[in-house]
C-alpha cells in the first residue's frame, strides 16, 4: 500500500504539492478562529456531585463572588475614620457599577472574617457581569488613600491563559531559532534543515484548524495550543530526520530519485505510520477522563500526529521528488557523511560495547532510574490555583493576602446545598452538626451562623436565602488554612459524611471540592487508561516486530523512563528543589499534567522504539544474528534518535521559560524523559536487552506467528 502511495506521489508530486498547499491555506484560514473558541477552564468532572451542587447554586442563589478586591488601608485600621470613609465610598461606587452585582463589603457588613488579623486590610467581593479586565482596569490602584488589588475566580480564569499566551510566544522565539541551527548542523545541508520545519509547521497549522471544529461542537481547553505546537515540532523533527536520513542513504547507494523516495517511503515511512499509530494510541487514552482538559490534548495530539504522518508519508515524499539530490543543496563543507545518511560509528560501538557485559552495563543504569523514581512515593496531587501564576500577577497576590493576612476565607468555603425543603429547626440542627467537625470555623445559612456545634450572634458575611425565594437551602462551612491543603480535602469528606435532615439530599461544592472530585475523577480512570494504552502499545509494537517478548521489553524501559521523570518532577515542582531558580512556588503535582505528561512520554518512548527496531528487524529477517543485527540498528538510528531528542527537547525545554509552573513542568518533564529515551535507553537497556534475551527476543507463539504473517505488516 505505501509503495503504491510513494509511486503516485513520485508520479504527480506537483499535484500533490498544490493539492498541500490549498488544505493548508483553509485549515489555517480555521486555525485563525481557534483561539477565540477555547476555554480557560475544564479542571471539574461534569458528573461529580461539586458540579451538580454549583448548578443547583447557580439556578436557585446568587452567585458565588467572581470578584475579589483586597483593600488596604496603607498600614493604617480599615476602621479608622477616614479610611472607613473611603472605603464605604468605593462600595457604594461599585454597587452602582452595572458590570457588577451582588457586592458585599466590610464596610457595610462588619463581618470579621472581611478583615485582616491586623486590621490593615478589608474586602470587598462581587458578582461579575461586564467585562473583567475593564473591571480590574477601572478598580485597581490608588483610591482615596486606600490601595486596591483584584482578583478572584475570573480573574485567575484570566491571568492563566493570557500568561500561557505570552509564553507560548516566549518559548517559541527561543527555541525555533535553536532549532534551525541546530537542524543545519544535523543535516549538514541548508535546504534539508528546513523540511523538518515545514512538516512540523504543516501539523501545527493544521491542527489549529481542526480545534477550531472541534471548538464548535465542544469546549476545548486553550492548553491544547501548548501541546500543538511542542508535539508539531516535535514529530515534524523526528518523521523528517527518518525520512530524509533514509533518502540519503538511498541516494548515496546509487538509486535513482524516484527509486530512493519510494524506497524510503516504504521503509522509514512505514515505521513512521507504525509510530503514528502508537504516539495516537497513547493520546487516545485521554478521551477516557470527564475532564475536558484532558480530553482536548486527545484532539490536539491526535490531530497533530495524524496531519504529521501524513505530511511525512505524502508531502515530503514529493518535496523530496522535486528536490532530488538538491535536497543536499547548501552543504556544510565538513558534513559529507551527514549528508550521505548512512551510518554512525559511535552508536554502534557503544552498542557492541553494552553487549559484550550487558549485565555490567545494564544494572546500574536501571538501578540510578529506579533511585529517582523513588520520590514518587511521596507525591501529592492537586489542581492549578493563582499560586500557578508568578507573584507579580494581581490574581496571585490577591491569593495569597487571602491565604496569609485573614483569618479565613469565605470565598473558599465549602458549599453545601439540599435540594429540596428544609424546615428551619432541622436546618438549624443540621448547620450545628456541620460547624462542630474539627477545622471547620463557621457555619453560615439562613437559620443562622453556628461555631462549635452552637448557635451564634456573629454577623455573616451575606444572606445564604435563595435568591428567588425557592426551596433548596444554602450552607457555607467556612474552614481556616489551604482550601488545597490535604485537611481541606479530608474535611469535604467529613462533611459528606454528616448525616442530613431526614429525607433531604444534599450536594457539596466549592473549590475544594471541585478539587477531591476531580482528583477522584482522574484516579478512577486512571487504571482504565493505563491499561488501554499498555494494550494498543502492545499489539502496535507486535504488529510491527511480530514478536510478544519486544512489546513487553519496551514497555518496561518505557515505565523505566516515566517513573524516572515523575520522581524528579516530585523533587523539583512538589519538594521545590531549584524553585527560585525556575521562579515556581512549590504546590502538590497537577494530576490532570502528569496524566498528560504519561501519555505523550509514554508515546515518544514507543516512537524512538520504533525508530531503533525498524533497521534491527529489517537485519534480523535478512537472517542476521541478535548481536550484529543489533549493532548495525543502532548504528543507523542512533545519530536520528539522538539528534532528534535533543532537537525536541529544546522545544519542550523553551517552556521552562513559562511563568506558568504546571506548564514548566510539562516542559522541563518531557525534555527530561526524551533525553532519558534517546540515551541510556536506546544507547544501554536496548542493546543489554536483546544481548541477554538472544534469540527468544524474537519469540511469538505459533498462532500468533501465523497471524502476523497473515496480516503481513512486517517491515519490508
Amino acid at each position: 500500500m505505501l509503495g503504491a502511495l510513494a509511486r503516485f506521489v513520485v508520479g504527480h508530486a506537483r499535484l500533490v504539492l498544490l493539492g498541500s498547499v490549498i488544505a493548508l491555506v483553509g485549515l489555517a484560514v480555521l486555525g485563525a478562529g481557534a483561539f477565540g473558541k477555547l476555554q480557560s477552564g475544564g479542571f471539574n468532572d461534569p458528573g461529580a456531585d461539586s458540579t451538580l451542587a454549583a448548578e443547583l447554586i447557580e439556578e436557585h442563589f446568587d452567585d458565588d463572588a467572581d470578584l475579589v478586591f483586597v483593600v488596604s488601608a496603607r498600614g493604617r485600621s480599615v476602621d479608622d475614620a477616614s479610611a472607613a470613609a473611603a472605603g464605604s465610598a468605593l462600595t457604594a461606587e461599585m454597587d452602582a457599577d452595572p458590570a457588577l452585582s451582588r457586592v458585599v463589603s466590610y464596610w457595610h457588613t462588619g463581618a470579621p472574617s472581611m478583615v485582616s488579623t491586623d486590621g490593615t486590610q478589608a474586602l470587598i467581593v462581587a458578582d461579575l457581569v461586564g467585562d473583567a479586565a475593564a473591571v480590574s482596569d477601572r478598580y485597581a490602584g490608588a483610591h482615596e488613600g486606600l490601595d486596591v488589588t483584584v482578583g478572584g475566580p475570573e480573574i485567575i480564569g484570566e491571568d492563566i491563559p493570557e500568561q500561557v499566551g505570552r509564553d507560548l510566544a516566549v518559548a517559541e522565539s527561543i527555541a525555533v531559532p535553536i532549532i534551525l541551527v541546530l537542524l543545519v548542523l544535523a543535516f549538514g545541508s541548508l535546504v534539508a534543515a528546513l523540511l523538518p520545519l515545514a512538516i512540523g509547521m504543516l501539523a501545527i497549522l493544521g491542527t489549529f484548524g481542526v480545534l477550531a471544529v472541534i471548538a464548535e461542537i465542544t469546549d476545548v481547553s486553550v492548553f491544547a495550543i501548548n501541546l500543538t505546537t511542542g508535539l508539531g515540532l516535535a514529530l515534524g523533527i523526528d518523521y523528517a530526520l527518518l525520512m530524509v536520513s533514509r533518502y540519503r542513504e538511498e541516494l548515496s547507494g546509487g538509486a535513482p530519485v524516484a527509486d530512493a523516495v519510494v524506497r524510503t517511503v516504504e521503509t522509514a515511512g512505514r515505521t513512521i505510520v507504525f509510530s503514528g499509530l502508537a504516539v495516537s494510541a497513547a493520546l487516545a487514552a485521554l478521551l477516557l477522563f470527564p475532564l475536558y482538559f484532558l480530553r482536548s490534548f486527545a484532539y490536539a495530539g491526535i490531530g497533530v500526529v495524524v496531519i504529521a504522518v501524513l505530511g511525512a508519508v505524502i508531502v515530503l515524499p514529493a518535496l523530496l521528488t522535486m528536490l532530488g539530490s538538491r535536497v543536499n543543496a547548501g552543504a556544510l563543507p565538513w558534513a559529507r557523511s551527514i549528508t550521505r545518511g548512512g551510518e554512525s560509528p559511535v552508536w554502534g560501538r557503544l552498542a557492541s560495547q553494552v553487549m559484550r557485559r550487558p549485565m555490567l552495563a545494564a544494572v546500574p543504569v536501571i538501578a540510578v532510574l529506579l533511585v529517582a523514581a523513588a520520590p514518587l512515593l511521596q507525591v501529592t496531587f492537586g489542581t492549578p490555583d493563582d499560586r500557578a501564576l508568578p507573584t507579580s500577577a494581581a490574581s496571585r497576590q490577591v491569593g495569597d493576602a487571602l491565604r496569609d493576612d485573614f483569618a479565613s476565607d469565605d470565598t473558599t468555603a465549602i458549599d453545601v446545598v439540599t435540594t429540596s425543603a428544609v424546615a428551619p429547626d432541622e436546618l438549624a440542627t443540621y448547620a450545628a452538626d456541620l460547624s462542630a467537625i474539627p477545622g471547620v470555623d463557621r457555619v453560615e445559612s439562613s437559620a443562622g451562623m453556628f461555631v462549635d456545634g452552637a448557635a451564634t450572634s456573629e454577623v455573616a458575611a451575606a444572606s445564604d436565602a435563595p435568591a428567588d425565594g425557592g426551596a433548596p437551602e444554602r450552607l457555607a462551612v467556612v474552614m481556616a488554612g489551604d482550601p488545597r491543603s490535604s485537611a481541606a480535602q479530608d474535611l469535604v469528606g467529613d462533611v459528606r459524611a454528616v448525616p442530613p435532615p431526614a429525607a433531604v439530599d444534599v450536594l457539596v461544592s466549592g473549590e475544594t471540592a471541585f478539587l477531591v472530585d476531580s482528583l477522584d475523577a482522574i484516579a478512577d480512570r486512571l487504571p482504565l487508561a493505563a491499561g488501554l494504552i499498555v494494550l494498543t502499545t502492545f499489539i502496535v509494537l507486535f504488529l510491527f516486530t511480530g514478536s510478544v517478548v519486544q512489546p513487553v521489553r519496551a514497555l518496561l524501559s518505557n515505565v523505566l523512563t516515566l517513573g524516572a521523570t515523575l520522581g524528579l518532577m516530585v523533587v523539583i515542582f512538589q519538594d521545590g528543589f531549584g524553585s527560585e531558580l525556575l521562579g515556581f512556588t512549590p504546590q502538590p503535582l497537577d494530576m490532570a499534567m502528569l496524566v498528560l505528561l504519561f501519555c505523550i512520554v509514554f508515546g515518544l518512548s514507543t516512537d524512538y522504539e520504533v525508530f531503533v527496531m525498524s533497521r534491527i528487524k529489517e537485519r534480523h529477517d535478512a537472517g542476521v544474528g541478535v548481536v550484529p543485527a543489533t549493532v548495525h540498528g543502532l548504528s543507523h538510528t542512533g545519530r536520528i534518535v539522538s539528534v532528534a531528542a535533543a532537537l525536541i527537547a529544546v522545544s519542550f525545554f523553551a517552556f521552562v521559560s513559562s511563568e506558568v509552573s504546571f506548564i514548566q513542568l510539562f516542559g522541563l518533564g518531557t525534555g527530561l524523559a526524551i533525553l532519558l529515551d534517546a540515551t541510556v535507553v536506546r544507547g544501554i537497556l536496548v542493546p543489554a536487552s536483546m544481548r541477554l534475551l538472544g534469540v527468544g527476543s524474537w519469540y511469538a507463539p505459533p498462532l500468533l506467528r501465523r497471524l502476523h504473517a497473515r496480516v503481513g505488516l512486517a517491515e519490508t
